[in-house]
């Protein structure tokens, strides 16, 4: 092997163990620290989205992800869930082989798939990773198209129709998503924020109602599915905060053609940190920005993963006092961990809910996808 090769090889696993804990740790709501160690574009107030150039790759923040999940079934009623995730991760200049070479490493790309086959009781879940060169992985600046071997994300125009395919060891999906709503820009003046520090925030948006068909592959069958999806697309630079120890995200669909989705930052004793925050979204595609105080989070059961030991938050109630609100979500399968040894080395749970409760006394129903993170092991917070 020549020295090259060891490098690459040696920043590659580096990269894979420690450094993606930083671009998961962005996603659906980790805080941030201070940016100014490094030499990519921090986050600021005022961000200018423009679409369709935001839906691609930002290669000046070093964190970036697209991220699908949704629920699907055929006309029989068989019901899957399905997650498809693309990360983004940029190499420090410093880290960068110097001499020129197609094999270099500056953008490092990630995948995870899920899909839960919940007739079939089987949660199924593989993971990718790959250097942005000779085409093996890679994501277009100037529309979506962002893709990791054979497994892809692309869209044309400011809200035309996404697809998503992806393969791997017995089960597959092939789908097409249409965009019913306008797409929703989280946060305020630009950014999410993720703490109270200059920095400690993201650019984040979500399509989140998404009109989805296609195919489900698994073993030997092909399923033919309709239903509805939710796409979120993140990008940010900075660190995060020592006293984080991981966060919960919710998004949900309601049956009055709402969206909700949720995210909280926990603290090292166990509160939630003041930069939590959601979006309420109305049939019309207007927004309500909920901060941490008009949300409560309240666990009700718990499970243990035999294959990691962690223990996971399941039912969830959430309360919306204001909106006199409250929601309970259950767990469509028990284990929906995903352990990706082969790309992030990271643990966590995500996956699809049944949504139940009231509003203003009257029964409301939904779905919805949960990510759990920092059960396992605690998230860490730098490279």
């Amino acid at each position: 092997m020549t020295s090259r090769s060891v490098r690459l090889t040696r920043q590659l696993r580096l990269l894979a163990t420690a450094g993606f804990w930083l671009l998961l740790a962005l996603a659906h709501g980790a805080a941030a620290a201070d940016s100014s160690s490094t030499s990519f574009r921090p986050t600021q107030e005022g961000y200018r989205y423009e679409f369709p150039r935001d839906h691609g790759s930002h290669d000046t923040f070093r964190t970036e992800w697209w991220y699908y999940t949704g629920h699907v079934e055929t006309a029989e009623g068989r019901r899957f869930g399905f997650e498809l995730t693309f990360f983004r991760r940029g190499i420090e200049p410093d880290q960068v082989e110097t001499r020129p070479s197609r094999w270099s490493v500056d953008q490092l790309y990630l995948a995870h798939l899920a899909i839960t086959d919940v007739t079939g009781q089987r949660f199924h879940f593989h993971d990718r990773i790959s250097r942005a060169g000779l085409g093996k992985a890679g994501a277009d600046a100037t529309h979506l198209h962002v893709w990791l071997d054979h497994w892809f994300a692309e869209s044309s125009g400011q809200t035309g129709q996404h697809r998503l395919e992806a393969k791997a060891d017995g089960v597959a999906l092939a789908l097409t998503l249409d965009p019913t709503k306008p797409l929703v820009i989280h946060g305020e003046r630009g950014i999410s924020k993720k703490g109270a520090a200059a920095g400690q925030a993201s650019h984040y948006y979500s399509f989140t109602h998404l009109k989805t068909a296609g195919t489900m592959t698994i073993g030997t069958e092909t399923f033919h599915v309709t239903g509805t999806s939710w796409m979120d697309h993140e990008f940010g630079s900075a660190d995060l905060s020592p006293e984080l120890v991981g966060w919960d995200w919710f998004s949900i669909h309601l049956a009055d053609n709402r969206e909700l989705m949720i995210y909280r930052l926990r603290r090292s004793d166990g509160s939630s940190d003041q930069a939590s925050s959601g979006t309420l979204v109305f049939p019309d595609g207007r927004t309500q920005h909920l901060s941490a105080t008009d949300v409560e989070l309240t666990p009700l059961t718990t499970w243990t993963s035999p294959a990691s030991n962690a223990t996971y938050p399941q039912q969830w109630r959430v309360t919306i006092p204001s909106l006199n609100l409250s929601l309970q979500l259950t767990p469509l399968l028990a284990d929906q961990e995903l352990r990706t040894g082969r790309s992030t080395q990271v643990t966590y749970w995500e996956g699809a809910v049944d949504v139940t409760g009231t509003e203003k006394n009257e029964p409301i129903r939904g779905q919805g996808y949960i990510e759990l993170t920092g059960y396992a092991e605690r998230i860490k917070q730098t490279l």
